[in-house]
This record gives structure tokens, sequence and C-alpha cells, in this order.
């Protein structure tokens, strides 16, 4: 699934995770040295569940030591119903770092132009969410 170099022991600096995107699974990128968050692709797989528990256990660590400022950058170009409530779980810890801990945290979330979906999508998750939230559109 990725290379993953975070465990208990592991020094809150530098620690960097990624998956490379397939055809069903999205690009996975947490770098906690620059604050960094992404994922990217296409989040379609049959067994969510198998794919973001371990992320989101890594992102357990990750607000264990979260530095001061947190960039969560999503790009899908798709994603299936069960991903979209992972994607929520995901927003909803970061908003608890965010207004209880007082940490800078906020949500990017790309959009290719004419996109309605994906954009209202977007809107859906800003309402949500008490954490910054903004809207990018981007040329195809």
């Amino acid at each position: 699934m990725g290379i993953f170099l975070f465990h208990k022991k592991t020094r809150p600096q530098g620690v960097f995770f990624r998956t490379g995107e397939t055809q069903k699974t999205p690009e996975v990128v947490i770098d906690h040295k620059k604050g960094i968050i992404k994922l990217k692709g296409k989040s379609i797989m049959e067994d969510s569940t198998k794919f973001y528990e371990p992320i989101l256990e890594k992102l357990d660590w990750y607000r264990e030591h979260a530095p001061e400022s947190t960039r969560i950058m999503i790009q899908l170009d798709y994603f299936n119903t069960t991903a979209s409530k992972y994607l929520l779980k995901i927003f909803k810890s970061f908003e608890e770092l965010h207004t209880k801990k007082q940490k800078d945290v906020s949500v990017l979330w790309y959009y290719e132009e004419g996109d309605l979906d994906m954009k209202y999508c977007g809107e859906d998750y800003g309402t949500m969410l008490k954490i910054p939230f903004k809207l990018v559109e981007v040329m195809e």
C-alpha cells in the first residue's frame, strides 16, 4: 500500500507517507514536516474500509504530533459513497484539532472546471465543517 514510517517511537520531525495512485485508489500523501495531507485521483474501490482504515490510523498519529499548520488538499476526480463517509471522518477529526487544540487547519478542495458535481460536493463538506474550507477550480 505504501511506505509507512510512523510508529509510536517515531520522532515527529520529517515523517512521510505516500501511496501511489491506481485506477481505483487515490494517491495519498501525509507529510508531517510540511503539514500537508493530500488525496488525489479516484476513490472507487470496493472495500473502502480496507483502504481507509490504515490511513485513519496514520492520521491519528499525525494529529497526536500535529504541526502548527496543516493543509488538507483533496483533488478527486470521482469517489463513491463509502469514500465520502471516510472523507467526512477525516475532515471531522481535523476539525477537532482546529477547534479544541487551536491548530491552523484548512481544506483545499480542488475540482476541474465545469465539474459541478465535485464542486457541489466540496460546497456540501464546507457547510458541514468548522474549519476553513476553500474551493479551488482548476483548468482541465
